[in-house]
């Protein structure tokens, strides 16, 4: 099977784990304090209306944002209640926990609020600091470069700072580890920790370069629309975040595209180089719970397309 032909599946780093996504399901694994591995597993739910819309160029980035925000905030809830927690005293843990269904809604709803509070914060404080270098740089166009600049140095001191906290620097050995597997299935190598070591982990569909195309899709768009007076500009500034939001995941989706074609593989080389701070190389035992993970939901996944019914693991 070609890489053309091989479906696609998306990660997401968790703590002590890694979540992949695919057709049908995803699948979390998760190493637990006692060296052991746990999943957790949550049906693809279908919505026939968001089925529509991701067909839609620049409108099925936005769908697929709030997609991957609702379904990544369940299973980082997930890993953040476990990870630390005696296998023994999940039972304790369980009846602790409220039904289902009102635990997934609510961190979903967090999940989504939360990754549109730091957008509104990321566009909103460089406004308030080019505004202050205004009697310097006074025109429309300096104004919208240098409030990028200061969105970009914004996004990179962020990243880099809480990248020094032991507990991000590992989720972020586990973000590594997520590419390095993907890589792997894409090169049509074998998933053996050695193999997957020797991948790079860097990717060209990761969310961290999506974050970072906003900001240079933000700098064209920006210079649409004027920067004065302050309120028309904020103003402006939140009514096109899923504008921006929409063209950056189509120039992610070029830039996968392209990724081995000579000379234009290199539009894509920003991101690769944002996620030198959101990921790290991780050691053999991450490797490994992110290839059991994804051992799982192909497992699964192939089970659906032939029909057959698996139990959920919790």
């Amino acid at each position: 099977m070609s890489n053309s032909q091989k479906p696609v599946y998306g990660g997401q780093a968790v703590v002590e784990g890694v979540m992949f996504g695919g057709k049908h399901h995803y699948v979390t694994a998760i190493r637990r304090n006692d060296r052991s591995v746990d999943y957790f597993h949550v049906p693809r739910k279908t919505n026939s209306a968001f089925t529509v819309l991701k067909k839609i160029p620049f409108i099925r980035g936005i769908i697929s944002i709030i997609e991957a925000s609702a379904n990544g905030s369940k299973h980082l809830n997930f890993s953040t209640e476990r990870f630390d927690v005696d296998p023994k005293d999940d039972e304790t843990l369980k009846e602790k926990e409220v039904p289902k269904l009102s635990v997934y809604l609510g961190v979903a709803v967090i999940g989504v609020l939360s990754f549109l509070f730091g957008k509104f914060a990321l566009t909103l404080i460089p406004i308030f600091l080019a505004v202050l270098t205004k009697p310097i740089f006074p025109t429309d166009f300096a104004q919208v470069l240098v409030e990028g600049f200061f969105k970009l140095i914004l996004l990179l001191s962020y990243i880099y700072f809480v990248s020094l906290t032991p507990l991000i620097k590992r989720v972020f050995q586990y973000h590594g580890a997520e590419h390095k597997v993907i890589n792997t299935f894409e090169a049509g190598v074998e998933l053996t920790v050695e193999n997957v070591q020797a991948h790079s982990r860097l990717h060209y569909r990761c969310g961290s370069s999506f974050i970072l195309f906003t900001v240079v899709v933000g700098v064209f768009v920006y210079m649409l629309v004027p920067t004065s007076p302050l309120w028309l500009r904020i103003v402006d500034r939140l009514l096109l975040i899923p504008v921006v939001l929409g063209i950056a995941f189509e120039v992610l989706q070029v830039t996968n595209k392209l990724r081995n074609v000579p000379v234009l593989k290199y539009l894509g080389l920003p991101g690769l180089w944002l996620q030198l701070l959101t990921t790290k190389e991780p050691n053999n035992d991450q490797v490994e719970v992110a290839i059991l993970s994804f051992n799982e939901l192909l497992r699964r996944e192939q089970e659906t397309e032939f029909g057959i019914e698996s139990e959920e693991i919790v």
